[in-house]
């Protein structure tokens, strides 16, 4: 079972690799403001992860600079992850609101719903800056 999961794992990032989406281009200006936010984010993942790899080509195509946490091999990140979070799950966002607050998003799905609401749409709102 290990080595078929590991063998699917391969082909899930070759077949990433071999379709990544382009980001989109935007002015310096505009691309650092969003630089400047998504350095509160983190996304915690392993790397061959469907779910995670669903994230990660959300975050190339809106070009969407997160920082990424290994999880599997990376038992700082994991404990990082259990005790902010409450659980070791993956894909996970966390969220530096900025007031001391962090939020932890699960699910791929409202991963990318949150992002694309933050940063994309009218090309990147400036009230998303508060």
């Amino acid at each position: 079972m290990k080595v078929i999961r590991w063998l699917l794992g391969r082909l899930i990032l070759l077949i990433n690799a071999l379709t990544l989406p382009r980001g989109v281009k935007r002015s310096a200006e505009q691309q650092a403001l969003i630089d400047q936010q998504t350095a509160a984010l983190a996304l915690y993942q392993y790397k061959a992860c469907p779910f995670c790899v669903k994230v990660r080509r959300s975050m190339k195509r809106h070009s969407l600079a997160i920082e990424t946490r290994e999880v599997k091999n990376h038992p700082v990140h994991r404990a990082e992850l259990e005790q902010g979070g409450g659980q070791v799950k993956v894909p996970c966002l966390r969220i530096d609101e900025g007031n001391g607050q962090v939020r932890w998003l699960y699910e791929s799905s409202e991963i990318v719903s949150y992002l694309e609401q933050r940063f994309v749409g009218a090309e990147f709102s400036q009230d998303a800056t508060a």
